[in-house]
């Protein structure tokens, strides 16, 4: 135990979080057991040291970091470890990478009922569904995901600024207003090429090459975060690769599952079956009409991000489709955003009509009352007509 209390306060005095997280505000840490899911990559460790250094500090032994990577772990599950904890005084237990440990969820739901003082965080997968495939946990664990860093969150970083978010309603009803408290103290347009090439994922802040360490995550999303997961057995790693590569390079539209299925000789189904694997693991997003879904064909697939398109297949990035890529990732946190039947527009929340398009054509457009207009190369905006960079300051 000790040994671990000497890991958890070196980790808290080394933490680097220049960026407070929104979602360190949305969570009700009143709960006695949450759940953080999220891609790998976007910072869920430097978010639980971050909540215990905000909360406990580095010396305060009623709160303690682990990390299921330890081999300790191998021979001792994590309700043993807990009660022992909790009968030293421990009050609450941050347990990284949750789903290293086998029999996780069993675990996690004797130390619910076991321990009543004691509080369990865990992080794990975007992949994992922690209610629909661990029913023990049904009713016990509040669940909630963490996105890679925002527009917003980008532009305080590299700024010392401290914008605020914004949600939908307060940019469309007021963007203008909005604009004018943010362009007095920076110039967005200069910093939002560098977020689409690299601001989503918080490890751009190390000093190794960034796209090399994105492609290092992507393997590990497909290998780890699928495979294991999943339960799939290793022989099929790379028909999931080559199926996720040619998406990728096909760009924004609807996939040829026939085709699909035929290139990396399986059945459509199974095709279908990997891409919602890639969506779930974060690596792509599915965009269908108003009304379908999983498991009906997507009428678009996407990349997630837009950094992964420039990781991936950085030769072949049509400007259209990263501003494409960028709008449906900023709507996705906390809205529904759907297949329109124009090229470039999508349905949001099921009502809002969104149309994507350069600022510099604008004036070729048949510009329609109904229709919102998120326009690129510019930064002002003016009635249905908004910034898109706007919309990187919903979250």
């Amino acid at each position: 135990m000790e040994a671990f209390f000497r890991t958890h306060s070196y980790l808290l005095e080394h933490v680097n979080a220049p960026v407070r997280r929104g979602l360190m505000d949305e969570i009700d840490w009143r709960d006695r057991m949450i759940g953080i899911k999220g891609a790998r990559g976007v910072g869920k460790t430097t978010f639980l040291l971050q909540y215990a250094k905000e909360n406990f500090g580095s010396s305060d032994r009623h709160c303690l970091y682990i990390n299921m990577n330890n081999f300790y772990f191998q021979g001792r599950g994590i309700a043993d470890f807990a009660g022992e904890f909790y009968r030293h005084g421990g009050k609450v237990l941050l347990i990284d990478q949750v789903f290293k440990q086998p029999n996780w969820s069993k675990e996690l739901r004797r130390c619910y009922d076991e321990y009543p003082g004691l509080k369990i965080v865990f992080t794990g997968s975007s992949v994992m569904r922690l209610k629909e495939e661990n029913p023990e946990l049904n009713g016990i664990v509040k669940s909630y995901n963490l996105r890679g860093f925002s527009f917003r969150e980008f532009i305080n970083l590299q700024t010392d600024n401290h914008f605020r978010p914004y949600s939908l309603e307060e940019i469309l009803a007021d963007h203008e207003h909005i604009i004018k408290q943010i362009l007095p103290h920076v110039s967005p347009l200069r910093y939002f090429q560098d977020y689409l090439h690299h601001g989503f994922y918080p490890f751009f802040q190390e000093h190794r090459n960034y796209s090399e360490n994105l492609l290092k995550t992507m393997n590990m999303m497909t290998e780890v975060d699928i495979l294991l997961i999943k339960q799939i057995e290793l022989k099929y790693l790379t028909k999931i690769k080559k199926l996720f590569y040619q998406l990728a390079v096909a760009g924004p539209k609807a996939p040829n599952i026939s085709q699909l299925a035929q290139d990396i000789e399986t059945s459509r189904a199974t095709v279908m079956t990997y891409i919602k694997y890639l969506a779930d693991a974060r690596l792509l997003n599915m965009i269908y009409p108003v009304g379908h879904e999983f498991p009906k064909k997507p009428s678009k697939l996407m990349m997630q991000n837009t950094n992964l398109m420039y990781a991936i297949y950085p030769i072949k990035v049509l400007k259209q489709d990263v501003m494409e890529t960028f709008f449906v990732n900023a709507l996705w946190k906390d809205h529904t955003v759907n297949q329109a039947n124009k090229d470039s527009c999508y349905i949001v929340d099921g009502d809002r009509q969104f149309c994507i398009c350069d600022a510099t054509q604008s004036s070729r457009l048949r510009m329609n009352g109904d229709t919102i207009y998120a326009r690129y190369n510019t930064e002002i905006g003016k009635g249905n007509q908004i910034p898109l960079w706007l919309l990187g300051f919903l979250y």
